[in-house]
């Protein structure tokens, strides 16, 4: 190797080793902590209370390493933002039970909040997206994206950790969805597979202003439907159709439904040049 050049990347790796996070312990952290909630995601057993909070006294002090070398970017020190968010920690197992009895309630075919748990990658998606919420209202730098960013390549579900999302999220197949960071997702909403609740603009000058839309409680948001926009409001209880292309509001209880033409005729019969104009 060109020494110039390996001169360069060390000089590279010096200036950034120590003010980001490494992917492996992110990664490692989250899948610890989803350990600790749920039985499904390890095999380790617990014969006391004392145990699990021991598990968690070394889940934190491996955290506070991890973000110490971040301090600097952080409005609060690594101890007091580890602290913090393991104050929100029964909150984010709560949220997350009622996360899966949704699903299990919205798909026929979830034969127990078990199987929702152990297997539906909606529910991995959104258990990611809430231990990244918390970091990202903390202040917390690169750490919550990186969460959601490994949700993302397990689950083909894209959560931007910005975004704000009420309880009890449904995500069925979630194949293809993307949620954008100001994105706003009332109570009690259903999402399929292929949505996007994104973006009018993607001008770097928008950065700090809100480029999603808001989606009320109850809402329907059915497959490859996409809805852009940060002033786009659904209104609550309302129900968006497959494909359909959204850049403005809805009042409550609307149907919306994108209506195509299909035409079926019998491959014996003697084709016209009609059917076969692209």
């Amino acid at each position: 190797m060109n020494k110039t050049f390996a001169q360069e990347l060390l000089s590279s790796r010096e200036s950034r080793s120590m003010s980001l996070p490494v992917t492996r312990e992110v990664s490692e952290f989250a899948d610890a902590l989803l350990q600790l909630f749920f039985p499904h995601f390890s095999s380790a057993t617990f014969f006391s209370a004392e145990e699990i909070q021991g598990s968690f006294h070394v889940l934190k002090r491996d955290l506070r390493s991890t973000l110490r070398s971040m301090e600097p970017q952080m409005p609060l020190p690594a101890g007091e933002t580890v602290d913090r968010f393991f104050l929100r920690t029964p909150d984010i197992y709560h949220a997350l039970l009622d996360d899966a009895a949704a699903i299990y309630e919205g798909d026929p075919a979830a034969e127990s909040i078990d199987e929702v748990i152990s297997a539906y990658p909606g529910f991995l998606a959104i258990a990611f997206y809430r231990i990244a919420h918390e970091f990202s209202k903390l202040g917390v730098p690169v750490f919550p994206r990186i969460l959601t960013e490994i949700a993302h390549q397990r689950t083909a579900i894209d959560i931007h950790p910005g975004a704000t999302i009420g309880r009890s999220l449904c995500i069925d197949h979630g194949t293809g969805i993307v949620v954008g960071e100001t994105t706003v997702i009332g109570n009690n909403v259903k999402l399929y597979q292929g949505v996007t609740l994104g973006a009018l603009s993607v001008a770097k000058t928008m950065s700090t202003a809100k480029r999603h839309p808001t989606i009320e409680d109850r809402v329907v948001i059915y497959s490859n439907a996409t809805i852009l926009g940060g002033t786009t409001v659904i209104g609550h209880d309302s129900v968006i159709g497959g494909n359909v292309w959204l850049t403005e509001g809805v009042p409550p209880y609307s149907v919306v439904y994108h209506k195509s033409e299909i035409k079926v005729r019998d491959a014996r019969e003697e084709a016209f040049a009609p059917d076969f104009v692209i």
